[in-house]
């Protein structure tokens, strides 16, 4: 069995790594340098950058952040916000980044999947998915996206792009396994419901879409207690877990976690 892997995340914000509820009431946590260093020391499988105002400002992400936190860490950098074409890809990747995570920019094309994934690999390519559960309030119909991927009234969570500002009217599930055939070598699923919450990951959310890919499914949005990691990989289907507040406000440690997964017999990588 593949080892699981345990990823903090960096969401970066005018060059200072911060972190919210469900997306909003920022507040700093730090230089994103001096915590990618520590992450990496620390034995962290995976680092991912997220510039989250770069897409919603319309601005490209900040190339001199990602290439000193490149220069900081040994393990996989996957960099995400604000990449629109396979030119943003292509510096991302000569800035440092092993991997990119791409959102808003598939859903305004979603050739870039598999344009992107033919060109560098699938391995390099991350789709992330903002899911927020719908409410009678929040359903968005699009015009513009094929009824194959549109929400109707089976659909459970909606797509959310730019920061988790614009709701887009996109079946979750649906667009979790459009995407994974289209070449995306993993998919980065966040529960904005869950999101700084530290109630736990959405173990439903995870296990509809687990069902309908076989690519690595990345969770994120809820880590509060060292259980809700096992509860992600175990009975939500995850291949890796993400988290933030947690690791960040020293809530416990990524040896912690690990020694806990490993303690309970879920295969990890070990820290030494």
């Amino acid at each position: 069995m593949l080892t699981k892997r345990i990823i903090p995340c960096l969401d970066v914000d005018q060059g200072r790594v911060v972190k919210g509820i469900s997306f909003v009431n920022l507040r700093d946590a730090g230089d994103p340098v001096e915590l990618a260093r520590f992450y990496d020391q620390e034995g962290a499988d995976e680092l991912v950058f997220l510039d989250i105002t770069a897409s919603s400002d319309n601005r490209n992400i900040m190339e001199n952040v990602v290439k000193s936190v490149s220069e900081e860490v040994f393990i996989p950098l996957t960099v995400g916000g604000g990449i629109r074409n396979k030119e943003d890809i292509r510096l991302m990747l000569e800035s440092g980044a092993d991997k990119v995570s791409l959102n808003s920019a598939v859903l305004s094309n979603p050739d870039i999947i598999y344009q992107s994934a033919d060109f560098f690999g699938s391995q390099c390519i991350v789709c992330a998915i903002d899911a927020k559960r719908i409410s009678d309030t929040s359903v968005t119909f699009n015009d513009q996206i094929s009824e194959e991927y549109s929400i109707d009234s089976s659909t459970e969570w909606e797509v959310y792009s730019h920061g988790g500002r614009k709701p887009t009217g996109i079946d979750v599930v649906k667009w979790s396994k459009y995407v994974a055939q289209m070449g995306a070598g993993e998919i980065l699923l966040t529960s904005m419901d869950r999101d700084g919450q530290e109630s736990g990951y959405d173990i439903q959310l995870l296990k509809d879409v687990s069902n309908q890919i076989s690519i690595p499914l990345i969770a994120s949005g809820g880590a509060g207690k060292i259980e809700h990691f096992k509860q992600a990989i175990e009975h939500g289907k995850a291949d890796a877990v993400l988290a933030a507040s947690t690791f960040h406000f020293g809530t416990f440690s990524i040896n912690q976690v690990k020694q806990y997964l490993q303690d309970h017999h879920i295969p990890i990588r070990k820290t030494y």
